[in-house]
């Protein structure tokens, strides 16, 4: 997908699905920078639980430009509003920032990335002292105090610094025996390669793991290589034939990738089929609950496939749907038992760890279920479909709308007057619950969502067969050009 026109004036500053991004030099500035995150800082300190003897700000950053230089400037707007900036050595997975705020019992966590979005983006996520993103009412909060107009002078100084990784590390080994996985994995003869897309999580399972993992493209490249750093199929090619060449020479493999801050995996089978969480998602589930036996129950997604229901509804576990944004399944597991909460996009998150997209956790998961399972990754989700109602497919498809006005139109479309028929198929039932879900049949739908982190209409659709896909998302994208 061809890149937008680099818009001439800031966007104002708002907070999407998991913090504030914008364009790098446009909209995300050290000007603005600093305030937003004095404001976050305060914010945190005065939400903070009575409880909680904390001081600390923990501040993480990805390997975009200027991220490092970003983390250690707003280091002086955390000092601006009387509280201790704690900040990385290096880039970290912000999984680990959200580790890190949890066990050094922080305010919480300021952390300069912009995900998955491409290379001209950079942004702002905010950590509680949970361990996972706030929610919207924090973030409204966040900016009415910068609707208020309250100036924080930034103040210059020392800052402490912290060894991430091993921190990180250290609590990964804690909830997974390591040893016994890799060698498990020796045991297979399964190669393990995993492609961290440039990102931060870059060298994690590899130190975890050792030689038993073989990983791409990690060196440190802001611009990703020419594409986003987001686990879609289209920007995996090298990570697929890899795969495919391991497989071809009589060795069985798997593809791990995350994203470009390591909270969104995706995976590659032994035949080079990708695998995005609408497939891990259900392993996961089965491998929890009936492998590891452990309790609670499963929170998804609207956009996430009915495959996730189907396979939690066969093990007996209560399904919730939620709206699109990590931050309403880390709500759930902050206030319930949740054996596994994930996205369609690739964040997943489990009750017995954060409640965060964890991707390199994830990914430990994955390969503890293929150890377990005896079987590889392409067997066992065929395996899923095949008790669980028979194989189903999914896409997504991301359209750059020509403006504003073309959006406000199709919204009020598709709010007053919503098609009675998909691609020659009766709608069966209309689902608001984020965006809007054309329910066909069984896992048959399409949903039409605007981002809220990006000028994009995203479209999704599972169905029968990948030709039936295919024409859904044709007809949707024609819907939405006219």
């Amino acid at each position: 997908m061809p890149s937008a026109p680099l818009p001439l004036l800031a966007a104002p500053i708002s907070f999407g699905t998991d913090g504030w991004r914008g364009i790098l030099g446009v909209d995300i500035t050290l000007e603005r920078l600093l305030p937003v995150a004095a404001a976050a800082a305060a914010e945190l300190a005065h939400s903070a639980p009575a409880e909680l003897d904390s001081r600390t700000v923990v501040i993480g950053f990805d390997r975009r430009f200027l991220a490092p230089e970003f983390a250690a400037a707003i280091a002086a707007a955390v000092r601006g509003v009387g509280l201790e900036p704690l900040l990385a050595l290096e880039p970290l997975p912000t999984p680990a920032i959200s580790w890190v705020v949890v066990t050094r019992k922080a305010l919480g966590g300021l952390v300069i990335t912009a995900s998955h979005n491409p290379a001209e983006w950079l942004g702002l996520k905010i950590k509680g002292h949970f361990g996972g993103s706030v929610e919207a009412d924090f973030t409204a909060r966040v900016e009415q105090r910068l609707a208020a107009g309250a100036v924080t002078v930034p103040e210059v100084g020392e800052t402490a610094c912290f060894d991430g990784w091993s921190e990180y590390l250290t609590g990964l080994r804690s909830k997974i025996d390591v040893q016994a996985l890799r060698h498990g994995l020796e045991e297979m003869d399964l190669a393990v390669i995993v492609d961290p897309m440039h990102g931060s999580a870059a060298g994690g399972l590899p130190a975890l793991l050792g030689d038993v993992v073989q990983e791409i493209r990690s060196n440190r490249d802001p611009l990703f290589g020419g594409n986003p750093p987001e686990p879609l199929a289209p920007y995996l090619s090298e990570l697929i034939s890899t795969v495919k060449a391991a497989t071809a020479a009589a060795k069985s493999a798997v593809g791990i990738v995350f994203d470009g801050d390591g909270d969104r995996i995706a995976a590659i089978d032994e035949q080079g089929r990708y695998c995005s969480t609408q497939l891990l998602m259900p392993l996961f589930i089965d491998h929890l609950a009936r492998a590891r036996q452990l309790p609670g129950k499963v929170v998804k997604t609207v956009s996430g496939s009915d495959l996730m229901q189907l396979v939690a509804e066969d093990l007996g576990r209560e399904v919730l749907e939620m709206p699109v944004g990590f931050k309403y399944i880390a709500s759930e597991m902050l206030s319930s038992e949740v054996l596994v909460g994930g996205e369609e996009s690739g964040g997943v998150g489990f009750g017995m760890h954060l409640p965060e997209r964890d991707a390199p956790f994830a990914a430990l998961l994955l390969l503890e279920a293929l150890v377990k399972g005896g079987k590889p990754l392409g067997v066992r989700l065929d395996e899923l479909q095949n008790r669980c109602g028979g194989p189903s497919y999914y896409n997504r498809l991301d359209l750059r709308l020509k403006d504003m006005a073309s959006r406000l139109r199709l919204e009020k479309q598709l709010a007053e007057a919503p098609p009675s028929e998909v691609a020659g198929v009766v709608v069966q039932e209309f689902v608001r619950t984020d965006g809007l879900k054309l329910r066909l049949g069984p896992s048959h739908w399409l949903m039409l969502r605007f981002s809220g982190t990006e000028p994009l209409l995203r479209l999704y659709c599972e169905a029968p067969t990948p030709e039936r896909v295919a024409v859904v998302l044709h007809w949707a994208q024609q819907l939405a050009e006219a």
